[in-house]
C-alpha cells in the first residue's frame, strides 16, 4: 500500500466525537513507551504526524489520522505509565475500553511490544481481555533493531512458548523498527488486504 495522504481529525476522550464509522479503522496501542508515535511516524511516512515524547505518556486522547481518504489510524494513551495519577489512569481506562468495545468500524488493534522483553503481565491481561471482548487484535513487535539476529529469535521463540500457554494459537504477529524502517510493508498489506471485508454495520 502507498500512503499518499495522512492528515489528523481529531483529539478527544469522548467516543461520542469520534468520526462517524462509515470507514475502515485500526487502533494502535501498548505500553507506554513502546515507540508507538515513532512506529506511527514510518508507516505513513511522516516524521511528526504522531507526537513523539522522550517522556512516557505523552498521548492522553483519542487521536484520529484520516490515512488515503480511505481508512482511520487511531493513536491510543498507552497503557502500564505508572506516574500517571490514579484517577487519570482510570479515566484511560474507561474512554479506552469504551472506543474498544464501542467502534463497529474497528478492524483490528494493534498491540505494540518491545521486542527486547519477555511477555509482560500487563500485555498478556491486555490480550485477554480483547479476547474476551471478542475484539480482534494483532502483535507489532517494536524496536527490532535493537536486538541481534539470535537475541532476536531467541525472544521471539520465549514469547511464543509464553503466548501458547494460554492461547490454541498465536495471533498475527508482525517485526518492525522504526529507525530502520523494517516492518512497513507487511503492515500496511496486512490493512490493505482487512480493509477489503469492511462492511458498514
Amino acid at each position: 500500500m502507498k500512503i499518499s495522504s495522512a492528515r489528523f481529525i481529531i483529539s478527544n476522550t469522548d467516543i461520542r466525537k469520534c468520526p462517524k464509522p462509515v470507514l475502515p479503522e485500526y487502533a494502535f496501542i501498548g505500553r507506554s513507551n513502546v515507540g508507538k508515535s515513532s512506529l506511527i511516524n514510518m508507516l505513513t511516512g511522516q516524521r511528526d504526524l504522531a507526537k513523539t515524547s522522550a517522556k512516557p505518556g505523552k498521548t492522553q486522547l483519542i487521536n484520529h489520522f484520516l490515512i488515503n481518504e480511505k481508512w482511520y489510524l487511531v493513536d491510543l494513551p498507552g497503557y502500564g505509565y505508572a506516574k500517571v495519577s490514579k484517577e487519570k489512569s482510570a479515566l484511560f481506562e474507561k474512554f479506552i475500553a469504551d472506543y474498544l468495545t464501542t467502534r463497529t468500524n474497528l478492524l483490528c488493534v494493534f498491540v505494540l511490544v518491545d521486542a527486547r522483553l519477555p511477555l509482560q503481565q500487563i500485555d498478556r491481561e491486555f490480550f485477554e481481555w480483547c479476547a474476551k471482548k471478542d475484539i480482534p487484535f494483532s502483535i507489532i513487535f517494536t524496536k527490532i533493531d535493537k536486538l541481534k539476529k539470535q537475541e532476536l529469535e531467541n525472544n521471539l521463540a520465549a514469547f511464543e512458548t509464553q503466548m501458547l500457554r494460554f492461547w490454541e494459537e498465536m495471533p498475527a504477529t508482525f517485526l518492525t523498527s522504526s529507525e530502520k524502517k523494517l516492518g512497513r510493508d507487511e503492515v500496511l498489506s496486512f490493512i490493505e488486504e482487512t480493509n477489503k471485508i469492511f462492511r458498514i454495520v
